[in-house]
């Protein structure tokens, strides 16, 4: 059985070495998975956020990791791949307060600022058949994976897998375009946007939201530069009318998320994966939104563990009890204490993706929760 150590958001106590980045600071000794060698270089992958949507795993948790890692002897660098243009996604990070100065390493795009530095990797299963992970993660001997717990449009719990999966690959490769990037994972294949003029508000929401700036309206008709979309939803997410439509076939993307991230994974040896889980501001949505609604779910703590699984499978028993907050869509969907509020909110299997994540080696669903005090 893994072992998932955890530590809860209450602080109840008036000292430091109590409170929650006090007992995050003793997890990360006491847990006894950071080991790395001598100057070896340690990707700390994270999520920098987006314009509008400040709900990121904050800098001074990270501070703590990267901390935590030069202790054992490694070098860190804070990473993340590029979501909207490289620069403009550097200075996203560091409007959401990530930077050399917050985080104590340097904070680096690891596909390069135009989002092509990649190499094309074999994923295990039968969905994907490869996809291009990141150079400066695919480069790198070790890995700390810092994840924001929260929903998603289409995953409907976004955690460690999805942190990998997507974050851990290209937008699009130099060569094979979005087809061999996270795009991939989205569609699995080409899938023609649908637009019904008849009911469209010209909102241009759709348009503002694109990541790539691929829809634009001219002459009040859709206009889609398919060689720059990554058919990633967004659009028709944002749709208020529902006018456009991206047909995705959500068991199949489950699945792709699990694989992505297999691919990942074996680029690093066994044991050279540390997960943490930070359950903290649960909102509805993934952080690359440009927009972050109210918290769904009561803060619950971190977590941390070097089975990928096991603690996404902790991770989401330990949301299954938490309470859902008033103000929130929680509420409006009726969820009550005990409810799955991450199924209500986002209808979406994810536990197909973790059962995938176990199929394919990646861990085990079963686990030992030990609790920091």
């Amino acid at each position: 059985m893994s072992r998932v150590y955890f530590t809860t958001a209450r602080g109840t106590r008036w000292d430091y070495r109590y409170s929650v980045l006090g007992r995050f600071e003793r997890m990360l000794g006491e847990c006894g998975l950071l080991k790395f060698e001598k100057g070896e270089y340690v990707a700390v992958k994270t999520h920098f956020g987006s314009e509008g949507a400040h709900r990121v795993v904050r800098p001074s948790f990270l501070g703590k990791v990267t901390n935590a890692v030069k202790s054992a002897g490694g070098k860190p660098f804070v990473t993340d791949t590029v979501r909207i243009m490289g620069v403009d996604y550097l200075e996203v990070a560091n409007q959401n307060g990530i930077n050399h100065l917050s985080v104590g390493a340097p904070v680096i795009l690891a596909d390069g600022p135009f989002g092509k530095d990649s190499l094309i990797i074999s994923a295990p299963g039968d969905v994907l058949g490869e996809i291009a992970v990141a150079s400066a993660i695919h480069d790198s001997s070790a890995m700390v994976v810092c994840s924001h717990i929260k929903g998603h449009i289409q995953a409907g719990y976004a955690g460690a897998i999805k942190n990998l999966a997507m974050g851990g690959v290209s937008a699009a490769h130099r060569e094979g375009g979005w087809k061999k990037g996270r795009g991939h994972m989205h569609c699995n294949g080409e899938v023609p946007l649908s637009w019904e003029a008849e009911v469209c508000t010209y909102c241009l929401q759709c348009e503002n939201v694109c990541p790539k700036g691929a829809i634009k309206f001219v002459d009040e008709k859709l206009v889609q530069d398919k060689s720059q979309c990554w058919f990633c939803g967004r659009c028709a997410r944002v749709c208020p009318s529902g006018a456009l439509t991206l047909p995705v076939n959500n068991d199949t993307f489950q699945k792709s998320l699990a694989e992505s991230a297999g691919a990942v994974l074996s680029t690093f040896k066994p044991g050279k994966v540390i997960y943490i889980n930070f359950m903290f501001e649960i909102q509805p949505e993934c952080d690359c939104m440009p927009s972050c609604d109210t918290p769904m779910l009561q803060d619950q703590g971190i977590l941390i563990s070097d089975d990928l699984v096991a603690i996404e499978q902790a991770t989401v028993d330990i949301l299954r009890k938490g309470s859902p907050l008033p103000g929130s869509v929680a509420e409006e969907r009726e969820c009550k204490p005990g409810d799955d509020v991450l199924a209500m909110v986002n209808p979406r299997n994810y536990m197909l993706c973790i059962e995938h994540a176990e199929r394919l080696g990646l861990g085990r669903r079963e686990y030992e929760l030990v609790e920091v005090q």
